[in-house]
Order: C-alpha cells, then structure tokens, then sequence
C-alpha cells in the first residue's frame, strides 16, 4: 500500500469515516477537513499516524502532512470518499450551522479570528498560482535587471504568464469569495469585475470620474459577500418558477448600483488605510516593528491564519508597488531553521534527527510547517527561541527596507521576487536569522532530555 493511501485511510478511521466529512481542501501543507460532528473525530489517533506531522484544532480542523504529500492524500481521500475537494455536501443546513456554532464556541473563537479565516479560505485555493505566477514574474525582473529588453518576444511570453493572475485576481477572489459564503460563484465573479472594470474610468458621479480598483481586494471581498448576502436575501421573496431570471438579475442590479455608490469608496478609504499604515509602522518603528512582525508571526502560521495576511501583501504591491512586509514576515520561517539546525546538532535522538533532515530542505525554500509541527512546536522552547532568532532577522529587513514585487513562498525562494536589486541584502538576512535562530537555540532552547517527549 502507498504511503499516501495508508495516511489518507487512516485519517478517516481517525476522524470517523468519510461520511462525517462535511467538505474538505487543503493548501500547500495541511488537509482542511470540515466535519459534520467534530465529536467523532479521535485528535490523539490522529497524531500518532506515521506521517501526520501536527493538528490544527478548530472549527476547521488541520492536519499537517507536508509539500507534496498533501496533494497526494486529498486525491486518496476524494478516491475513498467520493467527496471531491472543495465540495460541500447536502445535508440539512440549520443542523450543521448549528453544530458549527456550538464548535466554534467551544473552541472560543473570536470575529477577528474567524474574519481571517474566511480571508485564508478565499486565497488558499489561489496559492499555487499566485505562486507559481510570483516566481515567472521573479525571473522576468532577474533578466530585465541584467539587461534583456521587455521587447524581446521570450520575455514578453515570461511577462504574460507571470502576470495572467494578479491582472484578474479580483475576478477570482470575487467566485471564491461567493462559493465561500454560499453563493452562486459567478455572481461573485461579477463583483470583481465591476470593482476592476475600466469603463468605470468613462463614468462621472458626483462631480468626479470613478476609479477602477479602487478598493481592491478589500472591496471585491465585500462586494462579493453583498452579492451572497442579497441572492439569498431574493430568492425567499422571488417565485421559484423566474428565480433562475429575476434572482441573479436583482442582485446584479442591487450590489452593482451599492458597490459603486458605497463599497467602493469606503473600501478604498480602508484600502489606503491598511497600506498607509503599514508603511509608517515600518518608517517610523524600523527595527522594533521588524521585529514585533516576524517575532509574532509563527503563532499565526501555528493556527493557520497567516493566509488571511495575504490580501493585505496584494494591496500593499496595488498600491505602493511592492510588499514590504513580506520580507519581514519570511524571517519567521528563517528562525525556524536555524532552531531545527541547532537541535540537529545537539541531539542524539534518531527519530528526532531523520525529522529534520525530511523537513530543512522545504524550510530553506520557506514551507515551514514540517518544522514547525514536527520539531520546533512539540519541543516547546525551540519555538520561542525560533521566533527570537525572526525577531532579529525581521528588525534588520525593517531597517534595509526589502520588499517583494510580488507574492510566492518565502525563504530562498522569495529572492527573485525582491526590488531595487536588493537580492543579496534579504540573502543576509535570512542568514542572519538562521544564525540567530540556531544560536538562541543552541545556548537556551534545548536539553536532550526534551527529545523524549517527541
């Protein structure tokens, strides 16, 4: 039996069988599994399976397996289960809203949290291409830094690929931001595209020429959500016989005239806020705000909310070009690294070992997760010192002021993708915090003795 059936068939058994999966995704790490009764799921079993490296317990719950591997498993799992991935299935909706509800409870969850929730669950399906269109798009600016015209047709292709996406994003945030909150997606879609559309540019309104874009993705996400919010809202009232013609037609109608009215001014006042803000944190704080932000941000990977940042990188390269933050926050992954390497070299423990050797090479390409759930989290004191050793890496990226033109996977990989030439300044950077994560680790963070607790 392949590794990835007896890790999908397991986790079933774990969590009750397929049947009590709700729906289920998974990003470039971690299973996301929706369950219909949260209760029926053994977490202890689920974390003593061979290859699951952590648990993520919330109303969604997580299940870390590693690059590569996940995809793997969600293909058994949609094999085994006849669930396909990113499907809901039919059940009766008051009974799971309000189990959900006594979940989440449960589980004393806040707005804010669940807020970035949503936001990681509208971009986790759209990773791999933001990725993979980040790294083209890093190529392209290597070859136009050493010289190679844009004219050339190679480098025009390059720009085209690595460009597709962020140029319709708002279309595809607006269909994930629908489906996410149980609408129909293409409505979602409109959304976006009223938000972007050009022609907005042709009309005046109170005086002034409308802006396309304005907003951003801030104001696609609501826009989108008004959409879900006045489909349903009409389709009680409208007869079921026209709701398939009058249902979207209102709503298009509805949220069109609101979202260019109301959402995208306001939007776009939040917009300006969050990225004026963030570049006077940056500008004013330097060092200390470096490193509270890269310091603080493995918790946020920890319960899987990091995804919720990633409108705010898109807005802040919208707006201002490139993310200046993205650099910062890369470092946590760094001070990981060099906690696992310290660890390494301290240990004697086999087991403890053949886990970080599987796990450093995708934390040098900045996909953190194995070691964070396999080393560095269930060792306890490693994690702080991991998140000390960010703190020293995300302070002297403040101060060198580096940021990305675009967002992809942090640790090596994010150098292509950095501005103003300053590639070897982040490469000492992640340097320096490998230093300082290995050796805040190395003098405080580990006793041999903690090895047994893995």
């Amino acid at each position: 039996m392949k590794k990835e059936e007896r890790l999908a068939k397991e986790i079933l058994e774990a969590i009750g069988s397929g049947e009590n999966i709700q729906s289920f995704n998974h990003c470039m790490t971690r299973l996301r599994l929706q369950l219909k009764d949260y209760q029926k799921a053994n977490i202890n079993k689920i974390k003593e399976i061979d290859g699951v490296l952590g648990v993520v317990e919330d109303d969604t719950l997580q299940i870390v397996v590693g690059p590569g591997t996940v995809n793997k498993v969600a293909d058994e799992i949609e094999k085994l289960t006849g669930i396909r991935k990113g499907e809901t299935l039919n059940v009766n909706e008051d009974d799971i809203a309000k189990l959900t509800k006594e979940q989440i409870k449960k589980k004393n969850n806040t707005p804010f949290k669940a807020l970035l929730r949503k936001i990681a669950s509208i971009f986790i399906p759209l990773i791999p291409g933001l990725v993979a269109s980040g790294i083209i798009n890093g190529i392209a600016n290597f070859a136009i830094n050493a010289g190679v015209s844009r004219e050339e047709t190679w480098m025009k292709i390059l720009l085209l690929l690595g460009g597709g996406i962020f140029s319709y994003l708002a279309i595809l945030v607006g269909w994930n931001t629908a489906k996410e909150f149980g609408g129909t997606p293409v409505l979602g879609a409109l959304a976006g595209i009223i938000i972007m559309n050009p022609a907005l540019a042709e009309i005046t309104l109170f005086g002034s020429a409308l802006t396309p874009g304005r907003g951003g993705l801030i104001g696609v996400m609501f826009a989108a959500w008004l959409m879900v919010y006045f489909e349903k809202l009409f389709r009680k009232v409208v007869p079921s016989a026209v709701d398939i013609i009058f249902t979207p037609l209102l709503a298009l109608l509805t949220v069109g005239l609101i979202t260019i009215v109301a959402v995208q001014p306001i939007a776009g006042v939040l917009s300006d806020g969050i990225t004026n803000g963030i570049k006077t944190i940056l500008d004013v704080g330097g060092v200390v705000a470096g490193a509270i932000l890269a310091g603080f941000f493995l918790p946020l990977v920890m319960v899987g909310l990091h995804h919720g940042l990633t409108p705010i990188h898109l807005e802040l390269i919208n707006t201002l070009g490139s993310t200046p933050l993205l650099p910062i926050l890369a470092m946590a992954g760094a001070g990981q690294v060099g906690a696992a390497i310290a660890v390494y070299v301290k240990t004697r423990n086999k087991r403890l070992r053949n886990i970080i050797k599987g796990a450093l090479p995708v934390g040098f390409l900045g996909i953190g997760e194995p070691l964070l759930y396999g080393v560095t989290l269930p060792l306890g004191r490693p994690f702080v010192t991991a998140c000390l050793g960010a703190a020293v890496g995300g302070a002297f990226q403040a101060v060198m002021g580096t940021a990305a033109k675009s967002i992809g996977v942090s640790g090596l990989t994010l150098i292509p993708l950095i501005v103003d030439n300053k590639f070897l300044i982040y490469f000492l950077g992640l340097v320096i915090t490998y230093i300082s994560g290995f050796i805040f680790t190395y003098l405080f963070g580990f006793k041999e003795e903690m090895a047994n607790d893995i």
